[in-house]
Parts: structure tokens; sequence; C-alpha cells
């Protein structure tokens, strides 16, 4: 067992030499020691101790509601972690050994933004290979300095596989301590970290930091989609009516003023990177979904056909699966379709939660609506960008085998109309400004739920006016009511071929 070199961090962490031979893959790996120097040190800012309520290790990534890969700060067990390029993952493809684990991409980092108190001696984390991506490599890094310099612990560790290893470090920290992950080789394979291990030389888990709220979103708060666009300079409207960040998925509002509340089941706010819901248990469908479409939406993922349980619905809710539809005539209909989230596997894997399907009567799918959709991305292709918002509203629809208000035991409910309202406008920024311009083509549609409903979906137009009425959500509630009230009077009568 070696010590640092004061030069680097004197009293940081030491690291144990791998064991010289094993039968068996070990559940455990060690590093060998650390090299003699490093890169730059990264500034961050320090958080002061003694301004915190400790929270606790092992940081098992349970308690985090991270849905996107879009840098920020999420409250954790043992406290608040700074995200790069990193979310927490819940999909059957991550590994983990509860529900929930971190999961980064590209040169992805966690890291603390809090200290550990003195007295660390252990520090296990366990480590896999995303799904069956290419292995990762990572290193751990630590901070003697509040955060003001990282050097890093022992030597890069290699995760491959689905299954997740242990990699431990041991030796002494005389003062306080933080970490930093790193993925640091830049690939394509994504990196699943979980349980991350801080323990005392008695093998007791040492404090974490606070476990109050801190600055910034908080877990339900929409992450907007990536946008190849400049940001604005320009303020909000003269009504001063803020605008939202552009390409939101809630750009336009929330309609009904969903809250992630299990109080509120019939109105309950499920927000991913990918769209955002306002949800109905006790229909057992969304009431609305509403998410943002650019070219950069679109690109080679294959179609997952995953369909699952949302393992972010409260368990108080009943939690419909694939089954629930089988044997009832009904399509699992896609809010958000599979085609419109083809970037990456997650986002195609994100449409098949059952939270973002509704029972479709299959002409109603496969025809009326999957002609609107291609149609939608048609548009995208020739320059624009598209908000949408699609619901369905009223009881029971007529599928293959007949007329049914609900399906599985009552638990889900069929609905009589499906709906969505189309925002079309090109490529650009400032868009709410843009919208309530007039410069935006607004396209609503409200079709019947059966097997008779035409394939041309044209003829189904509508006010936005008139779905508000029939649902009694507010669609544009992001624009200013001046505009809101001329522009969801409009029906839309231009060529749609």
């Amino acid at each position: 067992m070696r010590r640092f070199s004061s030069l680097l961090l004197s009293g940081l962490l030491l690291s144990l030499s791998a064991p010289a031979c094993s039968p068996n893959p070990p559940e455990t790996a060690r590093t060998a020691a650390p090299a003699a120097g490093g890169p730059p040190v990264i500034p961050t800012e320090s958080v002061p101790v003694a301004a915190q309520a400790p929270g606790r290790f092992p940081e098992t990534f349970e308690q985090g509601g991270k849905g996107a890969y879009s840098e920020g700060d999420e409250q954790l067990a043992s406290g608040s972690w700074h995200f790069t390029e990193a979310l927490i993952g819940s999909s059957d493809q991550d590994h983990k050994r509860g529900q929930q684990g971190a999961r980064l991409r590209a040169r992805g980092r966690l890291r603390m933004n809090f200290d550990a108190p003195s007295g660390v001696r252990t520090i296990r984390v366990s480590s896999a290979a995303y799904g069956q991506d290419v292995a990762s490599t990572w290193e751990l890094w630590g901070s003697v300095d509040g955060g003001r310099s990282f050097r890093r612990i022992g030597n890069p560790v290699q995760a491959k596989g689905p299954r997740l290893l242990t990699t431990t470090f041991q030796g002494t920290t005389p003062g306080p301590l933080r970490l930093e992950i790193r993925k640091t080789d830049g690939g394509a394979g994504r990196l699943n970290i979980d349980d991350i291990v801080l323990e005392t030389s008695s093998g007791t888990a040492v404090a974490g930091g606070s476990t109050a709220a801190v600055p910034g979103p908080a877990p339900s708060t929409p992450a907007p989609r990536p946008s190849t666009q400049a940001p604005s300079s320009q303020g909000a409207p003269a009504s001063g009516q803020a605008l939202s960040t552009d390409n939101d998925n809630l750009g336009l509002g929330n309609p009904s003023g969903a809250t992630a509340n299990v109080s509120m089941p019939t109105n309950y706010l499920l927000v991913k990177p990918q769209f955002a819901i306002g949800y109905n248990a006790l229909r057992g469908t969304p009431t609305w979904v509403s998410w943002h479409l650019s070219r950069t939406d679109m690109g080679s993922a294959p179609r997952q056909d995953d369909f699952r349980p949302d393992p972010a619905l409260p368990r108080e809710f009943y939690q419909v699966t694939r089954n629930s539809y089988s044997g009832s005539g009904f399509d699992k209909g896609h809010n958000c379709p599979s085609a419109d989230r083809t970037r990456e596997l997650d986002d195609n894997s994100a449409t098949f939660l059952m939270t973002n399907m509704i029972p479709q009567a299959g002409n109603n799918n496969q025809r009326t609506w999957s002609s609107l959709e291609e149609w939608t991305r048609g548009q995208v292709q020739r320059g624009q960008e598209v908000y949408v918002i699609m619901g369905s509203y009223g009881k029971g629809g007529t599928g293959a085998n007949g007329f049914k208000t609900t399906i599985d035991n009552g638990h889900v409910t069929v609905p009589a109309r499906v709906w969505k309202v189309l925002v079309i406008l090109p490529e650009g920024s400032n868009d709410l400004q843009r919208i309530a311009a007039g410069q935006a083509r607004l396209l609503a549609v409200d079709t019947p739920n059966d097997q008779t409903v035409s394939p041309n979906w044209s003829q189904y137009r509508t006010s936005i006016d008139a779905i508000e009425i029939a649902t009694g959500l507010d669609l544009l509630s992001k624009i200013p009511l001046a505009a809101q009230d001329k522009l969801e009077a409009q029906v839309d009568t231009a060529p749609v071929r």
C-alpha cells in the first residue's frame, strides 16, 4: 500500500492493488496504485459543510428523478449531486440493484456538491456497461479543498458487460472529501453507476450533504429538447408574459395544471426528456401528452416495441401493462409516436411506456393517425419545427371487437374521441413571440375513436377553442391572452398535400 505523493493530494485515499489471481471473475475489483500526475484542476463552487444537514451514504440513486442528460443538480439521498451528460435511469437496460441507477454517456460526470466529513477509509463504486453497449472507462477523482481542485484516485476502471462489479478504494482522509466520477473514453457506450459507498475504518457509513432542497430545477421540471438554434437575446412580450425555453416539451404550457402530487391521481404530471404527460390514473390513460419535434429528434434508432409499465408512476396508482390491451380489439395507440423519437434508442424506448398509450381503434391508429403523424414529420423534414399536444376524451369507442367503454377489467377507459393540436413554424428562435405574432400555422384535429373513421384526417380539422370546450384544457396557456383569443378561434383550411 502506497500513499499519494504530497505533490498531488496529501492524505487523499490510497488504492489497493488487484489480487494476483482468481478462479472466477471477482465481485470486487481493486485498482492499482495511482498515477503520479493528472490533468489540470477543475474549478468548482465550494459548499460549506457547516451549512448542511447531513444525508447518508450509500448513494443508491433511488430517490432522484433526473430523466435528461442535460447538465444540472439533483437532490439525492446523500445530498446534492451535479450531473453532466448523465441521468437517473430506470429502464430494463439499466444495470442496477434497485429500481434506479445513474447512467452516463459521452464524457459524463457525477460530482458531489458537498463534502463528506473526515474519516472516510473505504470507497466502493459499482459499475457496468448500459444494456449491450460496448465497454466504458471511468475514473474516480477527489478533492480535499472543497472542490477547488481535483486529482485522480487510482487507475482508470473499465466497465464491460451487464454484471455490476464493485471497485474498492481504501486509504485515509484527514479532512473532508468530495468525489467526482468521470466517464473518460468519450465513446458511444453508455455507463451505469450504482451504489456509491463511503465508510469509516469501523465500516460505518459516513454522512452526506444537505437533504434540503437545493437551488435549481426540481426533478419534475421539464428539460428542454436540444436545439441547433442560437439562444434568444430578446425578452418577454410587451404583456409581460414570461417566455419558456425554445423547444421545451411544455413550451405551450401545462394544459391542465398537472402536478407530481400523488393526491391528484386524475391530473398527475410525468416529465420525460422525450415528452410531458398529464396522466389520469383513474382512466389508465394520459389526458394529454405534449412534445416538441425538430429534425434533431429524428435519426436511425430502430423501433423498440418494448411496451411496459412506467416506473415513474407512483406505486399508489394502478399500473397498466402491455397485457392490459390483450384481446380488447384496440391498438396500443401512441400519443407521442415512436417515429418522432429516433435519435437514440433511449428516446424511442420511452415512447413505449404505457403512460403514453390509449386504447385506439385500429383504423384510427393505423390509417388516420398514422397519416397525420407522417405528414407532420414531413413538415419537419422541410425545415419546420412543431409543438404538438395530443389527447383524448369521452368514454366509449369501437374497435375490432365492437364497442367498449373500458378494458382491463375496468382499469383502462376507452376514449370516445382522439385529438391533436399542431403549432408549426419555421426553424428558429423566440418561438412564443413568433407564434403570438401569427407566424405559425395552427392545426387542430378531433376524430372519433372507431373503425369507420376516414383515412383523410384533414376533414376532421377544427378549432383549438372547440377542443378546449370539449376537454376543459387550456392548450396555449403560455401565449399572451389577446393572441390566444385570436389564434384559438381559427380553423385551418390550408392545403395538406
